[in-house]
């Protein structure tokens, strides 16, 4: 788990202990891109004040993408978006009613008005992504990182030998 820090510019936020292996890889990514974060649990529904609490004081902690990921009824994304203008990105946590469709549902029909952008269900990586892009906006040495990682994953296609002919390889 990321710790809260000054430098934080992604707050991700997820409603209990038992999605952090979904939202771990959001983690994981940002710290490859050398992006500060912190991940904290806070149900919108049974801790909906220090919720509250979290989104006031995260941009004077530099926070300036927030990530939240939910199942079933999934209002956290919706709540966050609610109490900030700063972008918030959903990540539907699969779920075992559904396999995650509810998530994805419940995120997706956010009202006019307050928007939530929205990955796959469990697709907190692809959240990570979408943060480092905006982030990215005004800031040009992550912007060159993110470039390298894209380069990186081009170069791991290419190198799969199945792919050779395809390069006239073979």
């Amino acid at each position: 788990m990321a710790e809260p820090e000054a430098t934080a510019r992604v707050g991700i936020v997820c409603g209990s202990r038992s999605d952090f292996p979904v939202m771990d890889k959001a983690v994981e990514l940002l710290g490859r891109l050398e992006i500060p974060c912190e991940l904290h649990a806070i149900s919108a529904h049974r801790a909906p004040d220090l919720l509250l609490r979290f989104v006031a004081g995260a941009e004077g902690r530099g926070i300036r993408v927030f990530i939240a990921g939910a199942g079933g009824a999934a209002h956290l994304p919706g709540v966050v978006a609610a109490k900030t203008i700063q972008p918030v990105i959903g990540v539907p946590i699969p779920t075992q009613v559904a396999g995650g469709l509810d998530s994805l549902l419940s995120i997706v029909q956010m009202p006019k008005g307050i928007p939530v952008a929205t990955v796959a269900v469990g697709g907190a990586e692809n959240a990570a992504l979408l943060a480092a892009e905006i982030l990215a906006l005004s800031d040009p040495p992550l912007r060159a990182r993110l470039q390298a990682y894209r380069d990186a994953q081009t170069r791991s296609i290419e190198a799969d030998e199945s792919n050779a002919d395809l390069l006239g390889e073979r």
